[in-house]
């Protein structure tokens, strides 16, 4: 007898046809006389009612069955004749394959916090929440996947251990394998990490970009799509040491393709989840709906979340500079009257989530695309404009979440690139490859980075990126 899963089962409808079905108990009801045990497999976010009649089995066998048991279930697809569902199983067998202690099983039907799942993210998973945000993680992963592939790109592994740091930012987690209680020194006094497995000192990545570079000069479109690690001491809902980057990187495209590839892709992946996996999206869209009414006004969400993802996918995404951004936001009400918590003054001031989401949200009433930032406040990797105050960077820019893409034209003149290494004390010795492509053979070339579990915290309404990846690694919290 073929296995099938309970997606295959609502999806067939093959009444009073025999089948085999498993998965976990979520609820159990009845009399002595029958019991209704409601079960999932995870292939969907609905569950599947199977009737057993005392009368098919062993006395007290139905009484081993409890919510968060795994059991294995041979019977018969009927109509349903109850509203909550149109089939059901009527069972001629089940097997109980692992049992769960009623007294000790910690996910018994009723309503969890967030913070109590997390500390049980080893069986959260069993949750509808979280079933469902974690097949729209893989359905956002497919989703990239495919894209990037129906374009040409290559996906290139770059090196999650790493002597550069892309960002400068030097918030980077230290690999070693030397005796952290005898550490060696050299005439200085220094650790000599020569004597260190790689010779040198080594570091978890921040991010795939310089070695992406590096495949799209040889190439043309490539992409990466792996975990990043920042060391930085944040307790935020927005903040995690281990994610998720892509970061694709385009030959001969400038800033203009760039930002058409971004907000293409971002419509695809966003449109895929939204199409293929709706049954899982609706019933998030009515948990954050739910969530939400106890909140005060001010504090709910002007859009519900499916609203949010049309929000995204119908509409042309608004281009503008940095600099009408800044004059738009200097002479908004918010700022005019100091409802801004950071006050925008004027050229060179960063832009914080709350001027991101207004731009979004109140004046443009789309996603938003700002360019053209002052080179003060970017990375060194960006292209120059001939104002030599700005560079070809783009931040795109979604409701609720504020940035959700950057990317820019990569500097592809070496004397330019070398110039602004040494502005901002970028040592040329340890990225002497990567300005080694701007003399063999370089081009105008492009690319952006995107944040894997914030555009999930998008998609799927959550709150907190903690309860979009399975097992969250943040300051303090490396359990599971």
């Amino acid at each position: 007898m073929k296995y099938l899963s309970i997606q295959d089962i609502i999806k067939g409808l093959e009444i009073n046809k025999n089948t085999e079905i498993n998965g976990w108990v979520r609820t159990k009801r009845g009399s002595k006389n029958v019991s209704f045990i409601s079960i999932n497999d995870g292939s969907t976010i609905k569950n599947l009612q199977i009737v057993a009649e005392a009368s098919k089995f062993k006395e007290n066998e139905l009484k081993k069955i409890n919510t968060g048991a795994c059991i294995k279930v041979f019977g018969e697809i009927k109509k349903s004749e109850g509203k909550e569902q149109n089939i059901e199983i009527i069972a001629n067998e089940i097997v109980l394959l692992g049992k769960a202690d009623p007294e000790e099983y910690p996910l018994q039907p009723k309503k969890h916090s967030l913070e109590f799942l997390r500390e049980k993210a080893h069986l959260r998973f069993r949750t509808n929440t979280f079933s469902a945000v974690f097949r729209i993680r893989h359905a956002l992963t497919f989703a990239i996947h495919n894209y990037f592939n129906s374009k040409g790109y290559l996906n290139i592994h770059t090196p999650i251990i790493t002597g550069a740091d892309a960002e400068g930012a030097g918030e980077m987690f230290q690999v070693t394998n030397l005796d952290l209680n005898k550490m060696p020194k050299n005439e200085e006094g220094n650790i000599d990490f020569s004597k260190d497995f790689f010779g040198k000192q080594t570091n978890l990545t921040v991010s795939g970009q310089l070695e992406a570079e590096l495949g799209a000069l040889a190439l043309g479109k490539v992409y990466t799509f792996g975990p990043t690690f920042r060391a930085e001491n944040s307790n935020t809902s927005r903040h995690l040491s281990e994610f998720w980057m892509i970061e694709p990187e385009t030959a001969f495209a400038d800033l203009d393709d760039n930002m058409d590839l971004a907000e293409d892709f971002l419509k695809y992946c966003i449109n895929y989840c939204a199409e293929n996996y709706k049954n899982d999206i609706e019933f998030l869209n009515e948990r954050l709906q739910n969530e939400e009414k106890n909140l005060k006004k001010e504090e709910r969400s002007e859009m519900s979340l499916i609203d949010r993802l049309n929000f995204v996918i119908n509409n042309k995404f608004e281009r503008i500079t940095y600099t009408e951004a800044i004059n738009i936001l200097r002479n908004s009400k918010p700022n005019k009257k100091k409802r801004f918590q950071f006050l925008i003054s004027g050229f060179g001031d960063d832009l914080q989530s709350e001027h991101e989401r207004y731009l979004v949200e109140k004046k443009f009433r789309k996603p938003v695309i700002i360019t053209d930032y002052p080179k003060k406040i970017k990375a060194f990797y960006m292209k120059s404009n001939d104002d030599d105050q700005t560079v070809k960077a783009m931040d795109i820019l979604f409701p609720m979440i504020g940035e959700m893409v950057g990317g820019s034209q990569r500097e592809e003149d070496y004397e330019k690139l070398v110039s602004r290494m040494e502005e901002m004390n970028i040592d040329k010795k340890e990225l002497w490859w990567y300005l080694e492509t701007r003399k063999f053979g370089t081009c105008v070339h492009s690319g952006f980075g995107l944040g894997f579990e914030r555009l999930m915290m998008f998609i799927t309404g959550m709150k907190n990126i903690r309860d979009v990846i399975p097992f969250p690694r943040t300051p303090q919290n490396a359990e599971f």
